[in-house]
């Protein structure tokens, strides 16, 4: 007999997961115009009240290269303020457990993180990149990959002191933008690169939407194997052919139980443009279409996992309301689904139930809820041949 409980197909699929919000570091970082102060702390805050356990605020690097983010230290004095503390309270958050993640790909940012946690507004978690493909790493932080471990080392250890954990990115995992296939294996090792010297937790990266199912849940399925602990992994996927949320999926059965994503799908690489000025950001970009590029979207994402019935804390609803708001501050369609559509409702929508069915039952003499003529057997029988072969 064929067996029909998922979770015994897969018996690594979580019943609970995290879903981190990345929107006003990752998704803010592509846009061309600058993102309102204000915008970047109502969007932070309120996807905390909605749920957000994990979410990253803001970029540390220099602003000559990302100006998107010259407001850091205001946006974390924000979230860090004792108003924003006791909303939380009001509201029923428990503010201490949310943790909040700067990205410092270089050690001067990891260094400025520092000096804000000393000041009573830094990070609680900050973040370094490698790529396994020696060029797109180079492309993202200038260095070779052999200067740049020696420089996270030294920085894991520097932000240890002061009490801020270290995730460690992964990325080019599928293929990288640059040099086009790379190999899992070299994933798999840079992952225990990081954890053998200090990282807290691992970010495993598909920064241009090279993941297909197939090769995401090879994937995580060899990263458990070797390093079986789900809470030091965390899954980031990128969105640009629409085949995100297979791959999401795949991990889902490989066991992966943290993910991230951002309102409206936005993010993607770091704008070279801003306002009405080119900007260094990362170079020129690797896309045919910037406006077809980024995460893939939380609204869809929560959307996904709710309706597969996995825990995840988020009021539903909220996120999906703050989704529509996002497309308002942006300023055009996003590619969030489930903001135009909502979720599956298991009462469905009465209101587009067509009138006199229930008269009509009435008037044939039907017993309401009969779904076949009475006179027919109460299951169907098949016939010895049926469909094509019953045809021929």
């Amino acid at each position: 007999m064929t067996e029909y409980d998922y979770w015994k197909i897969f018996p690594r699929m979580p019943r609970k997961v995290s879903i981190g919000d990345i929107t006003v570091r990752d998704g803010f970082q592509h846009e061309e115009r600058f993102i309102s102060t204000n915008a970047k702390i109502f969007y932070a805050q309120e996807m905390i009240l909605a749920g957000a356990k994990e979410i990253e605020v803001t970029n540390l690097g220099s602003p000559e290269g990302i100006p998107q983010f010259r407001d850091a230290e205001q946006v974390m004095s924000a979230l860090r303020s004792d108003a924003f503390r006791k909303r939380c309270e009001r509201k029923g958050v428990d503010y201490d457990a949310v943790v909040m993640t700067a990205v410092t790909i270089r050690e001067a940012a990891v260094d400025r993180a520092i000096e804000l946690k000393k000041r009573g507004i830094g990070p609680d978690r900050v973040l370094m990149m490698v790529s396994t493909d020696p060029e797109h790493h180079f492309a993202n932080s200038g260095t070779t990959l052999s200067q740049y471990w020696r420089e996270a080392e030294r920085s894991i250890k520097k932000a240890a002191d002061v009490g801020m954990r270290m995730c460690g990115t992964v990325s080019t995992i599928w293929g990288s933008p640059i040099t086009g296939a790379t190999r899992l294996e070299d994933a798999v090792e840079f992952t225990k690169r990081w954890l053998s010297i200090g990282a807290y937790d691992i970010e495993h990266a598909d920064h241009d939407g090279s993941a297909s199912a197939a090769q995401v849940y090879r994937y995580f399925s060899m990263i458990l194997d070797a390093m079986p602990d789900p809470e030091a992994h965390l899954c980031h996927l990128h969105e640009t052919k629409r085949v995100a949320s297979a791959s999401i999926l795949a991990a889902l059965q490989a066991g992966i139980t943290r993910f991230e994503g951002t309102l409206g799908g936005l993010g993607g690489q770091p704008a070279n443009f801003l306002d009405d000025c080119p900007v260094r950001g990362t170079g020129e970009y690797y896309y045919k279409d910037t406006r077809y590029v980024g995460l893939i979207t939380i609204e869809d994402l929560i959307v996904m996992i709710d309706e597969l019935g996995i825990e995840h804390g988020y009021d539903v609803d909220r996120v999906l309301w703050l989704g529509a708001k996002m497309e308002k501050t942006i300023g055009r369609r996003l590619r969030s689904e489930a903001v135009c559509n909502g979720r599956t409702l298991k009462e469905g929508h009465r209101e587009y139930a067509r009138p006199g069915l229930s008269t009509l039952i009435e008037k044939l003499g039907e017993k309401p809820g009969c779904l076949v003529p009475p006179e027919w057997t109460a299951s169907a029988v098949l016939p010895q041949k049926w469909g094509p072969a019953a045809w021929k």
